[in-house]
Formats: structure tokens, C-alpha cells, sequence
């Protein structure tokens, strides 16, 4: 478990500093190897603008946070809190940064538009599934990230959006 740790650290910190949030624009690839029906142990985090409570559902369908705002053909989970807390952070929306403590009802895969080539062997453990997910309660101990690093990562957001770069929704 603690090569996972530090291999996530690393990943975290090149992205951040070097990755496709802060650097050149990504180039477009085709997933190989993406796990299905994964077993994470978790617990597992969505980071959202939503206000939710205990027992609401999340579920597909909704405009995505990224690129051209598309329908959204999963709903995405991870087993690392650092990564829900960016992921609320970045939520469109005018509602505050939450991030919420969630159980799947169906079937986890690898999340395609950070596993793979950008972070092989998933050290973020990030996840995709078609099946909604419960919120079983809001995690509120967590701090955010500088208002200087949003800025970098939402700059190069907007790049990619102009650059075409979408997330993988198939």
C-alpha cells in the first residue's frame, strides 16, 4: 500500500506542477487496458457544487464540468479524498465546494481520462460507473487548494475546452 501512496504523491504533485492542468495541452489517446468491475475498498469521495444529503442519488445524465459541457454518460467516483476535493473545486456552479462520502450501486471502472497513459496503474484510484451513486454523508474536514493553484488548472481547462479536448464519455 505504500508504493500506491507514494506513486499517487508523485502523480499528484506532476500534475499540479508540470501535468495537464499546469502545462502543454494533452494529446488525445485510446485507452488500453482499462480495468472493469473493479473491487475498491475505498471509502470513495465525489467532489460536486450539489447540495445533497444522506440517500440521494447520483446518476448520469447530467452536463459534464468540463470541455463543452456534454451529457454525461457516467458519474465519477475516487478513493482518494485529495482528488474529490479538486474535482468540487473545479465544479461548475455557484453553490459552495462540497465533497461527499459515497457507496456505488453497480459496477466501478477505471476512470479513462486520468488512468492509463497519464497515471498507469490508476495511483489516483479514480473510477467511472453507469450506475448511480448513494451519498451516505459530506466530508468537512478538508482543506483547498490556494486560489493561485485553481487558477493555474482552470486556465488550463480553458485551453483544452478551446483546444477541442474533451473527457472520454464513451
Amino acid at each position: 500500500m505504500e508504493n500506491a501512496q507514494d506513486a499517487f504523491e508523485q502523480a499528484w504533485k506532476k500534475l499540479v506542477s508540470q501535468g495537464e492542468a499546469a502545462a502543454a495541452p494533452q494529446k488525445a489517446f485510446t485507452p488500453v487496458g482499462l480495468r472493469k468491475d473493479v473491487q475498491e475498498t475505498g471509502p470513495l469521495y465525489h467532489g460536486t457544487r450539489a447540495d445533497l444529503r444522506p440517500g440521494d442519488l447520483l446518476t448520469p445524465g447530467y452536463p459534464s464540468n468540463y470541455g463543452r459541457r456534454e451529457r454525461a454518460n457516467y458519474v465519477y467516483v475516487t478513493a482518494r479524498k485529495e482528488g474529490a476535493i479538486l474535482a468540487a473545486e473545479l465544479a461548475v456552479g455557484e453553490g459552495r465546494a462540497r465533497v461527499y462520502l459515497v457507496e456505488p450501486t453497480g459496477s466501478l471502472e477505471d476512470d479513462p481520462n486520468v488512468t492509463d497513459q497519464k497515471f498507469p496503474g490508476n495511483p489516483t484510484r479514480s473510477y467511472r460507473t453507469k450506475a448511480p451513486l448513494r451519498i451516505i454523508g459530506e466530508v468537512s474536514d478538508w482543506e483547498g487548494h490556494s486560489p493561485q493553484a485553481l487558477a493555474v488548472i482552470r486556465k488550463r481547462m480553458q485551453e483544452a475546452a478551446r483546444l477541442g479536448i474533451e473527457a472520454i464519455n464513451e
